[in-house]
């Protein structure tokens, strides 16, 4: 039987092409095709691939923002992002919603080929030369979360509140505590996550998603 798949992509020449390419041999079936995240997330709703095939950059919704909806939802639709980002962070983020697969656009239609059959058969696929990068940055992220972890509470706060731009001086006000355990604060916090300023310091809350751009 023919693996179905729904390709939602903006560009109607990518989608025409990935159609007569995938049913070439007859083992996949295209069965549903949408061109914004919306209207992906409506045609799912009367329509059940077995795999869909997710661009990131679309209107309306975009890839990402449709992934984790559907795994909100619960939705049991294979999930392979097809895309040309090639950026550890597109890969993190889908990864930590929990994406099936992810492969880029200038990919060989055999490595397409094999990346929907290992996901239909219960495997996660990861292109294997986005895999050296995605290790070292998951690495980066257990370190993090190790040095957040050894953060107090209050130090946390402090963090949060130096990320957004806030002196010493407005830290204590908005916590209600001296201007001179602000500091105390800060140096420790500047230990724990092994940074020498402010900025060091904002960057890593930002990476972290410690506050909300």
């Amino acid at each position: 039987m023919a693996v179905k798949i729904m390709i939602a992509d903006d560009h109607s020449m990518i989608r025409e092409g990935l159609k007569s390419l995938l049913e070439l041999e007859g083992d996949i079936q295209v069965v549903a095709e949408a061109e914004d995240g919306v209207d992906c997330l409506e045609k799912l709703k009367i329509c059940t691939p077995d795999v869909l095939l997710l661009d990131i950059n679309m209107p309306r919704k975009n890839g990402l923002e449709v992934l984790q909806t559907l795994k909100s939802s619960k939705s049991k639709v294979k999930v392979l992002v097809l895309t040309v980002h090639n950026e550890v962070e597109y890969l993190m983020k889908a990864v930590d919603i929990g994406v099936d697969g992810y492969i880029l656009k200038d990919s060989e239609s055999a490595e397409l080929k094999k990346a929907i059959f290992s996901i239909v058969e219960g495997e996660n696929y990861i292109q294997p030369s986005l895999i050296p990068s995605l290790n070292s940055k998951m690495i980066e992220k257990n370190r993090d979360e190790g040095k957040i972890e050894s953060l107090t509470k209050r130090e946390l706060e402090v963090l949060k509140l130096l990320a957004v731009g806030m002196y010493n001086k407005e830290v204590a006000e908005k916590l209600n505590i001296s201007e001179r355990t602000v500091k105390n604060h800060v140096s420790n916090i500047f230990k724990k996550i092994e940074v020498t300023d402010r900025t060091q310091a904002a960057v890593f809350a930002i990476r972290n998603n410690l506050i909300e751009l």
